[in-house]
């Protein structure tokens, strides 16, 4: 698929540098961060970055690891972050999802990515509303059969106990561990059969995220009964009705 001239990568390469170096120190000031399993990374994409979302922070996380430009579909709204939050994808930089409106703008950015040998960050459960490990969403189970692009898992944890820590004067250790490449995904058919297998997809997604993942956290893709019992009602989507913004064309 060739590139469409409205989503060129990577771009904002000034300050998205400028962003990503500055990310290191500060993630040191607020956070004692261990990263494990770089070697992981591929040196170059077409690929998908995938973690939970438990924290509005998470994406920064992506940028610190980063060893290549990367892009960023993110929810248009940000209900669970205060508002000095929208600092960071602001001047970053991200396609936005319009929840509820049927917009394809952002399905058309990510196909544009990767067809360009981008690495493109995405958040399958889309959005932080929980704590635990939920079920995917099905638009990164469609996106990856779709473009072909394969995948890596990353699983973060910590990151919702950095403010609550600094209040008492304390770094929060923040942990990102980062799976190996898998993928990619081919889905075959239509209607529901289309449906359940992008289902498997994105459960298969989840528990490559899940492993990386301290064993408390895994929600609905522990082991542990009790442990997946006490998650029942996180995989209820929030924005299931909401119409979310005013799509208008625009790249953020």
């Amino acid at each position: 698929m060739s590139a469409h001239p409205e989503f060129k990568y990577p771009r904002r390469r000034l300050i998205r540098f400028i962003l990503q170096k500055l990310s290191i120190p500060a993630f040191k000031l607020v956070s004692r961060m261990e990263i494990s399993g770089q070697e992981n990374l591929p040196d170059k994409g077409p690929l998908l970055l995938v973690a939970n979302h438990f924290s509005f922070i998470d994406p920064v996380t992506f940028a610190r690891i980063a060893r290549w430009p990367i892009e960023f579909l993110g929810g248009a709204d940000f209900a669970h972050a205060p508002a000095w939050v929208r600092i960071f994808p602001t001047l970053y930089g991200y396609y936005p999802l319009y929840r509820g409106t049927g917009s394809t703008y952002a399905l058309k950015a990510a196909q544009a990515i990767l067809s360009q040998g981008g690495v493109l960050g995405i958040f399958p459960e889309a959005g932080n509303w929980a704590e635990v490990l939920r079920p995917a969403r099905p638009g990164t189970a469609f996106l990856a059969s779709l473009t072909g692009a394969p995948l890596v898992p990353v699983g973060i944890s910590g990151l919702n106990d950095v403010f609550p820590m600094l209040e008492k004067g304390k770094r929060a250790k923040v942990t990102v561990r980062i799976g190996e490449k898998f993928g990619p995904f081919e889905v075959t058919g239509r209607g529901r059969k289309r449906r359940k297998q992008l289902d498997e997809i994105g459960h298969e997604i989840m528990h490559h995220i899940a492993k990386l993942l301290p064993p408390e956290k895994r929600g609905h893709y522990s082991e542990d009964p009790a442990i997946r019992a006490a998650a029942q009602g996180t995989e209820k989507y929030p924005w299931e009705d909401k119409v979310e913004g005013e799509y208008k064309g625009e790249i953020h």
